[in-house]
């Protein structure tokens, strides 16, 4: 099992990073053609037009937030990523190279902070003190951390790489929920239905 899980971890880095160029492909593939419409679920719970995201990947979310007229700013620790949603957004677009436990932006420069299927790292101590520090006064940060897909991949995934467990369950979000607890921020955790999938969004607000 261990085996599988190191093998996964470096899978998951060769796509962020050289293999960049796949990542629509794959995720599309995994997902059976619904991880557009898993991401793009978050869109009901933004709030405010000064968003941030963390992880951008591809750049898709982050054109159909401009399109609605929103002012978005994204971050990604990849620079192949980057160089891809640079290519679909154009250079004009706000996009930078940086890590969410060091995010180059002023304090309460934000009124939502999100992250669609990222890493660990946004359970980190270091990352949501500064996801606090550039939220507005009535900020929230909105993660999509897991889906439920109806088909049997995704749920293999999970169980194999250990990254996430492979049921929805109550004892589930209230672990989603403790690491934005000990930070100081009132959370809940939403399950969203989308195209026979089961989501978890987690929506935290600033004490």
């Amino acid at each position: 099992m261990k085996l599988v899980q190191r093998f996964m971890r470096f899978f998951f880095h060769l796509l962020y990073h050289p293999f960049a160029f796949t990542y629509d492909l794959v995720a599309a593939v995994v997902s059976f053609g619904n991880w557009k419409d898993w991401v793009f679920s978050i869109l009901p719970f933004i709030e405010g037009t000064r968003i941030l995201e963390l992880g951008h990947g591809p750049g898709h979310l982050q054109r159909l937030l401009h399109d609605r007229g929103l002012s978005p700013v994204a971050i990604d620790e990849s620079p192949q990523m980057g160089g891809v949603a640079k290519r679909r957004l154009g250079n004009s677009r706000k996009l930078a190279r940086a890590l969410a436990e060091q995010l180059p932006f002023s304090e309460k420069s934000f009124d939502t902070i999100i992250s669609t299927f990222p890493t660990s790292y946004i359970f980190q101590e270091q990352t949501l003190s500064e996801v606090k520090r550039c939220l507005s006064d009535s900020g929230r940060l909105i993660v999509l951390p897991v889906a439920f897909p109806a088909s049997g991949f995704l749920r293999w995934l999970y169980k194999v790489t250990g990254e996430i467990p492979s049921e929805l369950t109550e004892s589930l979000k209230t672990r989603l929920q403790q690491p934005f607890l000990e930070a100081d921020f009132r959370v809940i955790v939403e399950t969203v239905e989308v195209k026979s999938s089961k989501l978890l969004i987690v929506i935290a607000a600033k004490n």
